[in-house]
């Protein structure tokens, strides 16, 4: 097996991460500083990445139901409730493909498959993300074009939203907004930007994987052929 693919299937990193690494010489084969990025290693050698010993491991996967309340994250300086208060001890070495914020509920897909993760979150790959999303007025059509286009939230960053209204009157819009970009609370920030208030967001689809199926904070692994077929789509969209 290539080095950098023993070390991705660790769940360490990725195989461009697992590069980086060894380029820096920071990885050891039984003993010896390996820098040579196509070397091989066979199932009775030792790898260690920083002085650590790093082994492949079952790669698993899992799609989740984040309620609201509940921070993303394995730990909290401030004491919040995280997804782990809600998930087995077995599972907490997964982590999260991307966040969702403490108010918003929805899909999180957990691994320990760090190239996944990588693939599913790298800026360069443009990996669709649906979310539910209700707000406290009535929204009008430019504004929907207006996020379509672009709308710089921050100081140098621009976030875009293609938006399908499925529901409205004076007190409300409820549509499906479909994200190509990961930025912090980005669809938060677009509805502010026209002085709207978010009700509820709730993400229903990551790439290939959907919420269906699951109750407000259950979990289910996903299926080989789910995942198959995940995989397939990345390569496609690459």
């Amino acid at each position: 097996m290539r080095l950098n693919k023993y070390i991705a299937s660790s769940g360490l990193c990725s195989r461009r991460k697992a590069d980086e690494l060894i380029e820096q010489g920071v990885v050891l084969v039984n003993g010896k500083k390996i820098t040579e990025l196509g070397f091989n290693v066979g199932e009775k050698d030792k790898v260690f990445v920083n002085k650590k010993l790093v082994q492949p491991v079952k790669l698993q996967y899992y799609r989740f139901y984040k309620p609201a309340g509940y921070i993303t994250s394995a730990d909290d300086e401030k004491g919040r409730k995280t997804i782990y208060d809600l998930l087995p001890e077995n599972l907490h070495h997964l982590r999260p493909v991307g966040r969702l914020d403490k108010a918003s509920t929805g899909l999180l897909i957990l691994t320990n498959d760090g190239e996944l993760i990588n693939e599913l979150t790298h800026p360069s790959v443009k990996v669709p993300k649906t979310y539910l999303v209700t707000v406290n007025s009535k929204m009008h059509i430019h504004e929907f074009e207006k996020m379509a286009k672009g709308i710089e939230i921050e100081p140098g960053k621009t976030a875009f939203a293609n938006v399908t209204v499925l529901e409205a009157d004076n007190n409300h819009t409820t549509m499906e907004i479909v994200l190509f970009q990961g930025m912090n609370r980005q669809i938060r920030k677009m509805i502010e930007y026209f002085g709207y208030e978010v009700k509820s967001l709730k993400r229903i689809q990551h790439a290939t994987i959907t919420l269906d199926g699951l109750k407000r904070g259950e979990f289910k692994p996903i299926k080989p052929q789910q995942i198959k077929e995940l995989k397939n789509f990345l390569n496609r969209i690459k």
